[in-house]
């Protein structure tokens, strides 16, 4: 069986105070909670990891340079993050490839990287509103999988988050026989490139206005194993009916 994760973004977001949060969750949680990571700015990694001890909850940093040291003032290495705890890293988050103009090229030097220092990647994927609505979204899908992704990936170093950039926090959510679509394409070209035993591992995860009144219907979908959820995971009575809901499912 492949792993359920709920993942929470909190972008730049929190203080040392909001970290309280964690232990409101860890309250919350179902007994048959899947993964849970909550991914604060990168000035809260280590206290956050210190609050969620005993909690069952990971703690995963929102980004990492590509290089694991050097003269990259205001970034944050790979080596760093695992050196305060944390185990997961977003690396490709759309924000990222826009506002910083990331490449895929950029997305795959930084799992690599992220790898080297045992942390789970989530590489994140998707398209925009002009690419939608021209119904290229499977052809931008397929370019960001061939490019972002490096040849190691495996079920337990790489997690894959689909995010169409048109819905992250619009309140818009793509229909579920669209999230169904673009979650199966991406099994199907997971399972071209690297096999069947790996790819039916990876867990990939749905991102894009993800509420606790509809993550139930999002997680119908059969190849939908979690969620990237920003805005609703900064408070612990907003996301943990969508854990419960993907606990249920």
């Amino acid at each position: 069986m492949r792993r359920k994760l709920a993942a929470g973004n909190w972008k730049m977001n929190g203080t040392a105070t909001s970290l309280t949060e964690l232990e409101t969750l860890k309250s919350l949680l179902p007994s048959n909670a899947p993964d849970v990571v909550i991914c604060p700015p990168a000035p809260l990694l280590y206290r956050a990891t210190q609050a969620a001890k005993d909690t069952g909850i990971q703690i995963g940093a929102q980004d990492c340079h590509m290089q694991e040291s050097g003269a990259f003032t205001g970034d944050i290495s790979a080596p760093m993050i695992a050196d305060t705890g944390a185990t997961y890293v977003i690396v490709g988050h759309s924000e990222r490839r826009d506002a910083h103009e990331e490449r895929d090229r950029d997305v795959r030097k930084k799992a690599k990287t992220a790898w080297a220092a045992g942390l789970t990647a989530i590489i994140c994927i998707g398209e925009t509103l002009e690419d939608h609505e021209a119904n290229n979204t499977l052809d931008i899908i397929a370019g960001q999988l061939a490019g972002s992704l490096p040849s190691a990936v495996t079920a337990t170093n790489t997690v894959i988050a689909y995010e169409p950039i048109w819905a992250i926090g619009t309140g818009k959510v793509p229909t579920l026989e669209q999230i169904v679509e673009v979650h199966d394409f991406i099994r199907e070209r997971l399972t071209t490139r690297y096999g069947a035993e790996i790819a039916d591992m990876i867990p990939l995860l749905y991102g894009g206005s993800v509420k606790p009144n509809n993550a139930a219907t999002i997680f119908k979908a059969e190849n939908v194993d979690g969620a990237l959820v920003g805005g609703a995971s900064l408070k612990a009575t907003d996301f943990a009916p969508i854990i419960t809901a993907l606990s249920e499912s």
